[in-house]
């Protein structure tokens, strides 16, 4: 076993080691002088302040140091959390304006995730023996699972918000507000949160249901299923032993859909203009602030690394035979 998260964590190093390495060339290799652009579009206009700026930024891009240095320093910078200061709120830096986005993100993520996966496996495990919910389930799960996350969140944001006043459809929280633990603070907070989570979790829904759903059949058609209804054993301990083994390819999809859902998860905050990882990517874009656009990116693919190695983790915990695997590999 401790073989088998050995290569898992040099692969995940491997990753990150590319991600940031491709992260550091972008700006580099692009035509023109970034560091121009960003002045250009910064909000800032006393003489002395732009040269200011424009002395940070050309001594932290290292332009008059070789090449081979400037990526050696990129990473010292990077192992110190120093991901620069941002053109955009100059002079807070990088990393603080990142973590004030990251709440909000993670907030609509980890219960989109997690209950769309809990929810649609049990939906999908139902109408996998019942044919009246498999009629209703496995349409709406094909309509859900083909809709777009953009797409979604705007019919949503249209129908809840606009026409029938419902819900907020832009914004954290209400701009009258400032954030505090007081409980009109935290209910006004939910009223911005739930149609961005309505938007990520239907949509997630329809694939895990349809998928579960297509599991069970598998599974209460395959031999070992056969041979328990041969020896009389109970029609629930079938579908529970089903249940089991089908749930493992989903945990590995969760794997793979991961990035799929943070894409998602970054568009519907766009939509939304809700203050998370999402909208602050698309004020660096604004606002060309590389520095910023390179830690949104830098921390979105670590958060990603360590969720996938989450759940590998878990896979190994719930899986039987790859934990007999590991051991029958290391006698």
């Amino acid at each position: 076993m401790r073989q088998y998260f050995g290569r898992k964590l040099l692969i995940y190093g491997l990753t990150f080691f590319m991600a940031v390495t491709i992260n550091w060339m972008i700006p580099r290799f692009m035509p023109g002088d970034p560091v121009a652009g960003m002045l250009a579009r910064a909000r800032v206009t006393q003489p002395e302040a732009v040269e200011a700026m424009r002395a940070y930024y050309t001594n932290l891009f290292g332009f008059d140091l070789p090449i081979w240095k400037q990526y050696l320093n990129f990473w010292a910078a990077l192992l110190h959390g120093d991901f620069g200061i941002s053109v955009w709120v100059f002079p807070t830096p990088v990393s603080t304006v990142i973590l004030g986005a990251v709440p909000y993100t993670l907030a609509l993520m980890i219960p989109a995730v997690l209950l769309s996966w809990v929810v649609g496996n049990r939906l999908g495990a139902y109408a996998a023996r019942r044919k009246l919910l498999d009629n209703s389930v496995l349409p709406i799960g094909y309509v859900l699972t083909a809709m777009p996350y953009m797409w979604l969140a705007v019919i949503l944001a249209w129908g809840l918000g606009v026409v029938a006043g419902i819900f907020p459809v832009a914004g954290g929280y209400s701009f009258a507000m400032r954030p505090n633990w007081s409980w009109e603070f935290l209910g006004d907070l939910a009223l911005h949160w739930t149609l961005p989570f309505a938007s990520l979790f239907l949509v997630a829904l329809g694939g895990w249901a349809i998928g579960m759903r297509n599991m069970i059949i598998y599974e209460l058609e395959s031999d070992y299923s056969n041979y328990l209804a041969a020896l009389g054993a109970p029609q629930r301990l079938i579908r529970r032993y089903a249940f089991r083994n089908a749930v493992l390819p989903q945990i590995t999809g969760l794997a793979l859909q991961l990035g799929v859902l943070v894409a998602g998860a970054l568009v519907t905050e766009i939509v939304f203009s809700y203050p998370g990882l999402g909208s602050l990517i698309l004020k660096a874009i604004q606002n060309q602030d590389l520095f910023l656009l390179q830690g949104t990116f830098l921390f979105i693919v670590l958060g990603v690394l360590i969720a996938n190695f989450i759940i590998d983790v878990v896979y190994v915990v719930v899986d039987p035979r790859t934990r007999a695997g590991m051991a029958g590999a290391a006698a």
